[in-house]
């Protein structure tokens, strides 16, 4: 054969290899996989990235077992997709277990795919992004394969604060699988088609006797409702896929770049008069502090992260004049907004993810204080709670609050106070800044008082105790005094206020103490 002739056979062998892999695996398989209205791990990828910009790596890799049958099954690309792309024109890494393929199984070679994608991203300083479905380690590999999950782990570790990672759980996610997903920054999960849990109920039968589904133990409303393990739940693929990119258009490609900012029509300058009746007159009233949120940010865009876990708290991301910020708020129409373990442990970890990737916080707060009981203190409240506090304190990147109604006892420090290092902290004219709420207070200052009086006059004396603490305490004037807050501001001049304060702080440059690293209280 010529030289000719070798090119072109060689071009021809090259179409019917890349053929192939577009296919995946078993046609079976794949034709499971859509009747179940999933889609196959390349058809995932080509939705995730813009059109046309996806390059692959690690094509041809196979893996190298040949016992337990496998000698000659090695399906090019062994179970996962690898590559790079851009989305929304900005360069992105990512990979997709291929569940057709071994059922997704991690293999040494499979994992050495991952990893260098991850160094990649890493040395690049851009996003990456997992798309999970995979049976776990590939038994016939034995500890090459385990040996694989902890290179991943390793990398998450190292990868993380200096590049975002998302995990997508979009299939089974179990053993040692989860901790991939575990470390990284945030995870989406997939209503009905993925699952999570480091036991299958087989085995929680065979060992403690309980039964318990898939669903039950870890499908995505249970990691989004009661573990707190997921972060957003999709209904399906297409719908996680958009969640993906929407989240990724909030976010830096690295700890040194800056956020993608987005030009807005919504004026900075912008006035809500509704803002100033959105807080009842009544202090034991409930309000959704969405309303504020969505009143105050750019066209009342709120991505809103763990919105179906510890709901007395709010976290997520919007963007204000057009730049990106982590807002995080109480939720006085849950538990009156109090803190608790599961509200603490949520909002450090995003205050933590904000702080890494130099994202303005901007917290909204209304808190009674800390939630009392037996099961939260032998629940390690002082612990978790310290984790906000700490999270709050190491934050470097500006610190904006808003007292909307009240802040009591400790939860006030915690929340991003003046005495943490909060850079700009305003209140509305209601609030109350105190120890504990008048009533409380009275009961303890005037105790005596109101025991010594005749009964039918305790009512009435322990009303004018409550009136005079008022007057004397339960304003934001008190502490606006003492420099602890920077203004009293009307509530429907919250927006522009916050954007100035932005701009303001914008090249803001803070440090901490020399130091290895903090020793947050886990």
């Amino acid at each position: 054969m010529n030289d000719q002739g070798r090119r072109s056979s060689g071009i021809e062998e090259l179409r019917t290899r890349k053929a192939a892999l577009e296919k995946g695996g078993d046609a079976k398989r794949v034709e499971k996989i859509h009747e179940a209205g999933r889609l196959t791990a390349r058809e995932r990828i080509r939705l995730f990235f813009d059109e046309g910009t996806f390059q692959e790596t690690g094509v041809f890799v196979t893996h190298r077992t040949d016992d337990f049958g496998l000698k000659n099954r090695k399906p090019p690309g062994d179970g996962v997709v690898c590559g790079y792309g851009t989305v929304d024109g900005r360069h992105v890494y990512a990979f997709a277990q291929d569940f057709t393929v071994f059922g997704g199984t991690l293999s040494e070679t499979n994992a050495q795919k991952i990893c260098r994608l991850m160094d990649l991203a890493v040395e690049n300083g851009a996003p990456v992004i997992g798309l999970n479905d995979s049976g776990g380690a590939r038994i016939q590999e034995g500890v090459s394969s385990l040996g694989g999950y902890a290179d991943i782990f390793l990398r998450n570790t190292m990868a993380s604060g200096v590049v975002p990672q998302i995990s997508a759980i979009m299939g089974p996610c179990a053993g040692g699988a989860v901790y991939s997903p575990a470390i990284t920054d945030f995870v989406i999960m997939v209503d009905h088609t993925s699952h999570m849990f480091v036991t299958g109920p087989g085995v929680i039968k065979m060992v403690t006797g309980e039964d318990v589904t898939f669903e039950e133990l870890g499908g995505a409303y249970t990691h989004n409702e009661k573990s707190g393990v997921a972060h957003l739940v999709a209904a399906n693929d297409q719908e996680c896929i958009v969640l993906l990119r929407r989240l990724l258009s909030f976010l830096p490609s690295n700890n040194v770049d800056d956020a993608p900012r987005r030009d807005t029509a919504d004026p900075a300058d912008r006035r809500d008069p509704e803002l100033d009746t959105v807080v009842p007159s009544n202090p034991k009233e409930p309000y959704d502090i969405l309303d504020v949120i969505h009143r105050v940010v750019d066209e009342g865009e709120f991505l809103e992260i763990h919105p179906h876990f510890a709901k007395n708290i709010v976290v997520g991301f919007a963007r204000m004049a057009g730049r990106p910020v982590g807002v995080v708020a109480n939720q006085p129409k849950v538990l009156a907004g109090v803190l608790d373990i599961s509200t603490a442990t949520k909002a450090a970890r995003f205050v933590r993810f904000c702080d890494a990737f130099n994202i303005p916080l901007i917290t909204f707060e209304d808190v009674p204080g800390f939630l009392p009981g037996t099961d939260q203190e032998h629940g390690g409240i002082i612990r978790h709670g310290a984790k906000l506090l700490f999270a709050y304190c190491e934050a470097t990147v500006p610190k904006i609050t808003v007292i909307t109604r009240k802040a009591y006892g400790g939860a006030y420090d915690v929340m991003s106070s003046k005495h943490i290092r909060g850079d700009y902290n305003v209140a509305w004219p209601g609030a109350e800044l105190a120890v504990m709420g008048a009533e409380g207070a009275v009961n303890i200052l005037y105790r005596k008082e109101i025991q010594a009086a005749d009964e039918k006059d305790r009512d009435a004396l322990r009303q004018k105790y409550v009136e005079e603490y008022n007057a004397k305490f339960m304003n934001p004037y008190i502490a606006a005094g003492l420099g602890y807050l920077d203004d009293v501001i009307e509530p429907n001049e919250t927006r522009p206020r916050i954007i100035r304060a932005l701009e303001s702080l914008q090249n803001k440059r803070q440090t901490l103490p020399r130091k290895k690293h903090g020793n947050i209280p886990l």
